[in-house]
């Protein structure tokens, strides 16, 4: 195995705990990496305001890294929110997603500058807000602001009836957008081609960084393209079975209990001085 040089963790449900915070042996951990020369990326589909308490928990905006933001559609500075590299959905069929997602009475949401733009408000609205602590509002012309740079769509709504959404957007705009569920009651449209993944490949490009000498670990679905990229993906015990069975290791124990830091002890620090 190749020593590891550049980890991508995913927050919710990996870095962090149930109740959000990051448990001591799990900071310890990665600063140890930090502290031997491995770089570490945060990865989450929040934007930058909601992750930057986080990166700065870790001392990350003092090692000149970034953040892969809204599920890979953002790569950002660390230190600044400078923003490195973008990419933009297409307004018609974001548009058209957007209309069949309201059609079907579901709500949608823009996560840009830092403000949850919501089409109106829901239950799990309120829910997103009590989690991240970010801004919402509802704007006078919804289908106007997916025409301006838009990154990505949020459908939120209940597992069962979002699954049915997603069969219909993936047989009418399918070939156009990436769809994914980012957690089960979250539907995500992205720009083609756009996931933890492809972001994940230009930050490790962007470091002079192979693919074999990356690590990456999460929990659902938005994290498969970079579970799936990295020369070792880790899935978290208390993931989605799916993204267990993408993966080449799962944690022994879960996001409550070090399976984060057991994994980089044994596989990346022990490992960058036994050379496993």
């Amino acid at each position: 195995m190749e020593a590891i040089r550049l980890i991508a963790l995913d927050l919710d449900d990996t870095l962090l705990r149930t109740d959000l915070s990051i448990s001591f042996r799990t900071r310890k951990a990665i600063k140890r990496c930090i502290a031997a020369g491995i770089k570490v990326v945060l990865a989450s589909g929040r934007t930058y305001k909601s992750m930057s308490h986080y990166a700065k928990l870790l001392s990350l905006q003092k090692d000149n890294s970034c953040l892969i933001c809204g599920n890979g559609a953002l790569i950002q500075e660390t230190g600044t929110g400078r923003i490195i590299d973008q990419v933009i959905l297409p307004p018609k069929p974001a548009l058209a997603a957007f209309d069949m997602a309201d059609a079907e009475g579901f709500a949608v949401q823009i996560h840009e500058d830092d403000v949850v733009y919501v089409s109106r408000m829901n239950e799990f609205a309120i829910y997103e807000k009590k989690l991240t602590g970010v801004n919402q509002t509802i704007p006078d012309n919804f289908r106007e602001m997916i025409t301006k740079d838009c990154h990505k769509l949020v459908i939120p709504g209940d597992p069962m009836l979002l699954r049915q959404l997603e069969v219909i957007l993936r047989n009418f705009v399918g070939d156009e957008v990436t769809i994914f569920t980012s957690k089960p009651y979250y539907l995500e449209i992205l720009p083609p081609a756009t996931d933890k993944g492809t972001a994940l490949a230009k930050v490790a490009a962007r470091l002079g960084i192979e693919r074999g000498a990356v690590m990456a670990a999460g929990d659902s679905m938005n994290d498969e393209a970079m579970i799936r990229w990295a020369g070792l993906g880790i899935a978290m015990c208390n993931g989605d079975e799916r993204i267990k069975k993408a993966a080449q290791l799962i944690t022994g124990t879960s996001n409550d209990e070090d399976g984060l830091a057991r994994v980089i002890e044994q596989y990346v620090l022990k490992g960058s001085q036994a050379g496993i």
